[in-house]
C-alpha cells in the first residue's frame, strides 16, 4: 500500500518538471512513509512513496523491468534503467500463482521476491488483459520505454484510488488529489468548485465518480485500464462487468451446496489476504462480517489482534459486543473511545486527508481506531463488501415491503405520491407512501439520501432541477435490466455506494494512518459465488445475507450470528443538540461558502434540530463537512496541522 504520482507531459519537457512533481508527491507521503523516490525521462516524472509490505528489502519503486532477452534488471534503491518503469498501489494476493505461472509458461526470470514485478511481467507477455488475472487490490502505472505509452489499470472494486487531471502542458495521475491540485499550475490547469458534482453529494453524502469536488480533477472509474501516450488523452476501457446471474436452489441438498462454496471461498480469500511480511491484524465491530474475517485470519495467526472503537453514549458502542466476540475466537483485543471534542477537534484534519467531502459520520471512529491499530501492525483486514455481495442492507428488504404497491395501477400509485406530498414532515407513513409511488429506479439511489429536491432548494444557492440522482444509477439500471429488484440494487450499489463513501472513507482513513486496509469479502472469486446467490438466498422478511449467515454458522460465534450490526455509529443527532452545537454554529457563521450555501437557512436548520422539532443531523452534517472542505481547499483558511507520517517501530 503506497502513494503513487505520475506526470505525463505534453512536450517532451518532463525534466523541468521534476522538482514539482517531486514538492506534489510530498503531499501524500503519509501513505508510505518508508521509502520515497522518483525517476524521469523526456517524456514522464514517475514518484512514489512506498508502505513496505511484502519483500520488504527490494522491490524498490519506481520498479525497473526487461523482458528476458534484454538482460537482467538489479533491483535496489538506484536502479538500471529497464524496458518498463512501474509505479504500484496495493496487493496482488495471487502473485505467487502468478508467477509460478509467467516462469512456467514465459520463462520468466524474476529478480525480486514481490507483487509488482508481476504484474510488469504480466503485462509485457499477456497484454493488457493481463489486469484481469490480478486478484487483488490495485492501482498502477506502466511506462513502455521503447514504445512511449503509459498503460494503468484500477482494480475492479475501486478499493484503490486514482485521481487524473489533464490540462494543456499534460497529464498527470495520483493516488491523491491534493497532489494534482499542487500540480495545477504546472499542467496549465484551473480548479474551480464543480456545482454538479456539489449538487450530487448533498443527495449522495459523497462525490459520485469519476467526478471530483473540483472540475479540474478525474478519477479513473473502478474496473477500467487505460492506454496513454505524450500529448494524448487516455483511452480508457472497461475490463470489469459485475454481473448478478442467480442460480437456482431447489432443494435442501443445492443450499447446502451453496452455503459450503461460500465457506470455502472466503477460508481461501483470506488466507491470500494474509500474505505479508510484516504484522497482520483485524478490525472488530460487533456485525457477522468482521467476525468472520477475524475468525477466518485467526486460523493463520494464532496471535491475530482485533481492534474496534465506540462511544460513551448508550446505543452508539459495539465495544461490548465486539470484545465477547475477540474472547470467543481467542485473540487479543484493542479498544479505542473517542469523545464528541476529539471529533470536534480531529474533524479538520480528517477532511484534509479525504480530498473530497464525504458526509459519512464513520469514518471518525475510523481515523481513530486505525490511528491505534497502527501503533501495533502494519495491515488489517476489515469486513467492507459484504453488504454489497450477499444483501445485507436492511434496504434491500424494500422490493418486498413495497410488494403490494406494484400491483396499484399506475394513475392510482401517482395519487399517493401527490397524497404523501401533501402530508407534513414527520408524520408516520409519508415516506412509505411516497416511495411506493415510485418505480424502483426513481426510488433507488443508494443507502444514503441526504437531501431530498425541496429540501436542497432551501440551502443550496444555483439549485438545478435538471441534475438527478439518474445522472449516476442510469448505467447500472441500464445494465441490469431484467435482473430481480434487489440484484439491480445489488448492483447500483457496487457503483455508486461502495466506490463513493464505503472504500474512500476506508482508504483514506487508514493510509492517513500508514495503515494498509485488506478486504477479503471484495474479491474476484468470492464475487464469483455471491452473484450466483437467489434471491431467496440473499433477504428474506426476516433477516439479510441468509446464505452468508448459513455458510459462516460454524465460524462465528452464536451470538454474532443473527445480530444486525451497528458498524461504527456517531451520536451525532445527540451531540448536535447538545456538546457540539456551539461547534457546529461557530464553522457556519466562519465559511466562506456563500456562493454555494444559504447559510441562514443552514443556522435554521441547525436550530431546528436543537430544539427536537426536526432530525436534520445528517443534513447538517453533510453541509459542515462540505464547510470545512471549502475552507481547506477553497478558501485556504483552515489548515490543519498534519502529523508527520513517522512510525519509529517497524511492525
Amino acid at each position: 500500500m503506497c502513494g503513487l504520482l505520475g506526470l505525463v507531459a505534453a512536450g517532451g519537457d518532463a525534466a523541468g518538471h521534476v522538482d514539482a512533481a517531486t514538492a506534489a508527491l510530498a503531499c501524500q507521503r503519509h501513505r508510505g512513509p518508508d521509502e520515497s523516490a522518483t525517476w524521469n525521462d523526456r517524456d514522464v516524472v514517475l514518484g512514489f512513496n512506498r508502505l513496505s509490505i511484502i519483500d520488504l528489502a527490494h522491490s524498490h519503486q519506481p520498479l525497473h523491468w526487461s523482458p528476458t532477452e534484454w538482460g537482467p534488471v538489479e533491483s535496489g534503491p538506484v536502479q538500471q534503467p529497464g524496458r518498463y518503469v512501474i509505479l504500484f498501489n496495493g496487493e496482488i494476493y495471487n502473485y505467487l500463482e502468478l508467477r509460478e505461472q509467467l516462469r512456467r509458461e514465459h520463462g520468466v526470470r524474476f529478480t525480486t521476491e514481490g507483487d509488482t514485478e508481476v504484474i510488469v511481467a504480466a503485462y509485457h507477455h499477456l497484454g493488457p488483459g493481463a489486469v484481469r488475472q490480478l486478484r487483488g487490490m490495485f492501482t498502477f502505472l506502466i511506462w513502455d520505454t521503447q514504445r512511449r505509452v503509459a498503460f494503468g489499470a484500477r482494480d475492479p472494486f475501486g478499493i484503490k484510488p486514482l485521481f487524473v487531471a489533464h490540462g494543456p502542458r499534460g497529464i498527470a495521475f495520483a493516488s491523491e488529489k491534493k497532489s494534482l491540485l499542487h500540480l495545477a499550475p504546472t499542467l496549465g490547469l484551473c480548479c474551480e468548485v464543480d456545482r454538479r458534482a456539489l449538487q450530487h453529494y448533498l443527495t449522495l453524502q459523497y462525490v459520485p465518480e469519476p467526478a471530483s469536488l473540483h472540475t479540474g480533477v478525474r478519477r479513473i472509474e473502478s474496473g477500467t485500464s487505460f492506454t496513454l501516450s505524450p500529448g494524448g488523452a487516455p483511452a480508457i476501457r472497461r475490463y470489469f462487468h459485475p454481473e448478478f446471474r442467480p442460480r437456482p436452489v431447489r432443494t435442501a441438498a443445492e443450499s447446502n451446496r451453496l452455503h459450503d462454496e461460500i465457506t470455502a471461498v472466503m477460508r481461501d480469500s483470506v488466507s491470500k489476504h494474509m500474505r505479508a511480511d510484516v504484522t497482520v491484524g483485524a478490525f472488530l465491530s460487533g456485525g457477522i462480517d468482521s467476525t468472520a474475517i477475524a475468525a477466518l485470519a485467526k486460523e493463520h495467526n494464532p496471535d491475530l489482534m482485533t481492534f474496534t472503537t465506540g462511544f460513551e453514549r448508550e446505543g452508539y458502542s459495539e465495544v461490548d459486543v465486539a470484545a465477547e466476540s475477540a474472547a470467543a475466537i481467542g485473540v487479543e483485543h484493542v479498544v479505542r473511545t473517542v469523545s464528541p471534542q476529539e471529533m470536534a477537534d480531529t474533524l479538520p484534519l480528517i477532511v484534509w486527508y479525504l480530498d473530497d467531502p464525504v458526509a459519512d459520520p464513520a469514518l471518525v471512529p475510523l481515523w481513530f481506531i486505525a490511528r491505534e491499530a497502527r501503533r501495533h501492525v502494519k495491515v488489517v483486514l476489515s469486513g467492507e463488501g459484504a453488504d454489497e455481495l450477499f444483501g445485507g442492507y436492511t434496504i434491500y428488504r424494500e422490493p418486498l415491503s413495497l410488494a403490494a404497491f406494484e400491483k396499484i395501477p399506475g394513475g392510482v400509485r401517482r395519487a399517493l405520491g401527490r397524497l404523501s406530498a401533501r402530508i407534513p414532515e414527520g408524520v408516520r407513513g409519508k415516506d412509505l407512501l411516497r416511495r411506493g409511488s415510485l418505480s424502483l429506479e426513481q426510488r433507488y439511489y443508494g443507502n444514503a439520501r441526504i437531501f431530498r429536491d425541496d429540501q436542497l432548494r432551501r440551502v443550496l444557492t444555483g439549485f438545478d432541477p435538471a441534475i438527478s440522482h439518474a445522472d449516476v444509477t442510469a448505467a447500472p439500471y441500464s445494465d441490469s435490466a431484467g435482473w430481480d429488484p434487489v440484484a439491480r440494487m445489488q448492483h447500483v450499489d457496487l457503483f455508486t455506494w461502495l466506490r463513493g463513501d464505503i472504500l474512500v472513507k476506508a482508504d483514506k482513513m487508514t493510509m492517513a494512518n500508514s495503515l494498509e486496509l485488506r478486504v477479503p469479502f471484495l474479491d474476484p472469486e468470492v464475487f464469483r459465488a455471491a452473484s450466483s446467490i437467489p434471491l431467496e438466498e440473499k433477504v428474506t422478511s426476516q433477516t439479510t445475507k441468509h446464505a452468508l449467515r448459513r455458510a459462516l454458522r460454524d465460524v462465528v460465534p452464536a451470538h454474532v450470528l443473527e445480530r444486525r450490526k451497528l458498524g461504527f455509529p456517531v451520536p451525532i443527532r445527540h451531540w448536535l443538540r447538545d456538546e457540539l452545537y456551539g461547534w457546529a454554529r461557530q464553522i457556519i457563521t466562519e465559511s466562506g461558502t456563500g456562493d454555494f450555501l444559504d447559510t441562514t437557512a443552514v443556522l435554521r436548520m441547525l436550530d431546528e434540530h436543537r430544539d427536537g422539532s426536526l432530525d436534520h443531523s445528517r443534513r447538517i452534517w453533510a453541509l459542515l463537512v462540505f464547510m470545512l472542505w471549502h475552507g481547506i481547499f477553497v478558501e485556504q483558511r483552515i489548515a490543519p496541522e498534519v502529523p508527520a507520517p513517522h512510525y519509529p517501530v517497524q511492525v
